[in-house]
This record gives structure tokens, C-alpha cells and sequence, in this order.
């Protein structure tokens, strides 16, 4: 995914507000927790393409672009650009909106992996698409 995106790429999967018990020490988002919110968006696309549930099998290149500021609206963009027998895999990108000047940012970058599995976690194949 390269760097110089000015528009998000991909659907709007998630969108929340950055709220000030999720802060680091530093008084930014913690990064774990957008982390989080990517495997949200990732599993909302992945499941709905497998129909059904899906388990995080793998997470790269995951990258921290800009910190994400208490007030920010956090926008999380996914994007399916493969798929196996039993697999899923989506880009994700995290925006911001931020509340003063009103700018648009992107915040972080990913690639996850997401597996279709049945009722006992067990791997089952994607139905066709629709």
C-alpha cells in the first residue's frame, strides 16, 4: 500500500471516536487498540464474504504512520484483494478525522489473513461468491 494516498482505498468498515481511556502514556491512542479495531474492520469484510465466522490467521506489514489524538474519528477502510479455499485476505487502512483543522489522515496500514472456519474452529472453504 503505498504512502502517498490522499483518499482512502477500499470500504468504510468501521468508524468510532478515539476516547480518552484508550490513551497511552503519552497521551496518544494506544497503538494495540487500533490494532484492535483493524482486526474488526478485517473480520467484518472477511466474515461477510465467507458467510459466516472467520479466526485472524496472520497480520503484515503492519504499519504506525501518525499518532491517532483524543477526539480523532477513526475511519477503518478494508479492502478484499484475495481470496483461497479457506482464506481471506484484506488490505486494511486506518484514517482519522481530526476534530481541529478538520483534516483527513491516514494513521495506519495492514494486510490480514482470515481464515473461514465452522462451528469447532476447524478451517472450511469460502462458499462462491454471490
Amino acid at each position: 500500500m503505498p504512502n502517498s494516498l490522499a483518499e482512502p482505498h477500499g470500504e468504510l468498515s468501521l468508524r468510532t471516536v478515539a476516547m480518552p481511556a484508550d490513551t497511552n502514556p503519552s497521551g496518544d491512542i494506544f497503538g494495540g487498540y487500533i490494532m484492535s479495531l483493524m482486526d474488526l474492520a478485517a473480520g467484518i469484510a472477511a466474515g461477510t464474504r465467507a458467510k459466516g465466522r472467520v479466526a485472524t490467521a496472520a497480520v503484515s506489514n503492519l504499519s504506525f504512520l501518525q499518532p491517532v489524538k483524543v477526539g480523532d474519528v477513526v475511519c477503518v477502510y478494508t479492502n478484499i484483494t484475495k481470496t483461497g479455499r479457506t482464506s481471506v485476505t484484506v488490505d486494511v487502512e486506518t484514517w482519522v478525522l481530526r476534530r481541529y483543522p478538520g483534516e483527513r489522515t491516514r494513521v495506519t496500514e495492514a494486510n490480514f489473513v482470515l481464515v473461514a472456519v465452522d462451528d469447532e474452529g476447524k478451517p472450511r472453504a469460502l462458499p462462491p461468491e454471490a
